[in-house]
């Protein structure tokens, strides 16, 4: 309750959070506080008995069970949600799972990683296959049984850079498109449009699933949002007519992705490498998203600083830095929604700091400074600031009238 005291106090009016499968259903399945929440039905972790009975994800009987695991949570939570997604950051969590091995189950093969067992060059893209598809089958659920009657919205969130070519060339600028085609389309047009996107059809050939006639009426159900974690952006260069030094994804993709041009970053570095500061990244993807999928609603799920660990409890606490980057994307964030972007809710990575997933407690994304070893959470300078943001007359005046999230 304390947490949730510290959202009002904030003035924040919703809050994302996920539903662990693992705790809700564990082994064999048998049978106002004013903030709304927005729940994530599965974000990267599975029952083990899943994985030891038919290899979770890599498995088309995955799709049941988690249709099952969803109706669960639609019917014993549904009168208080209206705003779910169905899965988190699908594309990352391939790539750190059964490309890298770097999560569970750790599968992954060489050159990509060293792990006991995997193949990385086609199970990322199975695992994939098979969220999708059980995406769809959670949603056909929601439509059929539970959306009319609890009134809710249901959605899946991507992770995405925004990418720029790193030269004016053909070659750079087609590569910047097979960059966001195996990142962002790769989860996107199959529900929206109904088929992977062509640069990945082309690369990829055999080693990338297809839908069945059954499927592709499935995924007709497609979602009533997209929701989207983005953090930074990068250039890209081509790779297919030139030797790179690859790895993974942009091996297959045959580009390279870069934070700098003739020596200079493409914007201010965070603690976590690769994350630039960049802010007219989200304004370029919103309206990229917007243009591609006829402008369906959106909210930016996760969007924050990482702020290094080290430095004194008072350096920790001045976080001058998350203030100026939170002010600046959303600064081109309203740009894009007054160029017609439906962006219905903005969500700041994050309320508290965390266990960063590998990264532990090694960076700092928290408007709130946590105090590990007695859990006592601290305001840090960018409450004040967004606190007063969002009590600004202006923003509180468009909330009500658009139901905006924040």
């Amino acid at each position: 309750m304390e947490d949730i005291n510290l959202m009002q106090e904030l003035g924040v009016n919703s809050y994302r959070f996920s539903i662990s499968w693992s705790r809700v259903l564990p082994s064999e399945f048998s049978g106002s506080i004013g903030i709304q929440p927005f729940v994530t039905i599965n974000h990267f972790d599975i029952p083990q008995e899943l994985e030891d009975r038919y290899g979770s994800w890599l498995s088309t009987h995955i799709q049941e069970d988690f249709g099952y695991f969803a109706e669960v949570c639609f019917r014993e939570f549904g009168d208080r949600v209206k705003l779910w997604s169905t899965i988190n950051e699908p594309n990352l969590f391939a790539r750190f799972a059964y490309r890298d091995g770097t999560f569970p189950p750790g599968r992954c093969s060489e050159p990509y990683g060293n792990c006991h067992t995997g193949d990385s060059k086609t199970e990322p893209y199975r695992a994939v296959h098979n969220m999708i598809l059980s995406h769809a089958v959670a949603v056909d659920i929601y439509r059929k049984k539970y959306q009319v009657k609890q009134g809710g919205s249901i959605g899946i969130v991507v992770t995405s850079k925004w990418y720029e070519p790193l030269t004016n060339s053909t070659d750079d600028c087609l590569a910047t498109e097979r960059a966001l085609s195996f990142e962002l389309l790769w989860i996107l047009d199959p529900i929206l449009l109904g088929a992977y996107p062509q640069p990945m059809v082309e690369i990829l050939g055999s080693r990338l699933p297809s839908f069945t006639l059954e499927e592709k009426k499935l995924l007709q159900s497609k979602l009533d949002f997209i929701g989207i974690n983005h953090y930074a952006s990068n250039y890209v260069e081509d790779c297919m007519f030139s030797l790179c030094d690859l790895d993974g994804y942009d091996f297959d993709a045959l580009l390279l992705k870069t934070g700098y041009r003739n020596g200079m970053l493409i914007g201010d570095p965070t603690a976590m490498p690769t994350f630039y500061v960049v802010p007219r990244g989200i304004e370029n993807l919103v309206l990229y998203i917007m243009e591609r999928y006829k402008n369906i609603p959106m909210y930016i799920t996760e969007n924050g600083y990482a702020q290094e660990s080290k430095g004194t409890y008072e350096e920790l606490l001045n976080d001058t830095q998350r203030i100026k980057f939170m002010s600046s994307y959303l600064k081109f964030l309203h740009s894009a929604m007054r160029k017609g972007a439906d962006v219905r809710g903005y969500f700041c990575w994050s309320l508290l700091d965390n266990f960063e997933w590998a990264h532990g407690y090694t960076v700092k994304f928290g408007l709130y400074h946590v105090d590990f070893q007695m859990l006592r959470r601290t305001a840090k300078l960018s409450v004040n600031w967004y606190k007063k943001f969002l009590n600004s007359e202006m923003l509180q005046t468009k909330a009500k009238t658009l139901g905006f999230e924040v």
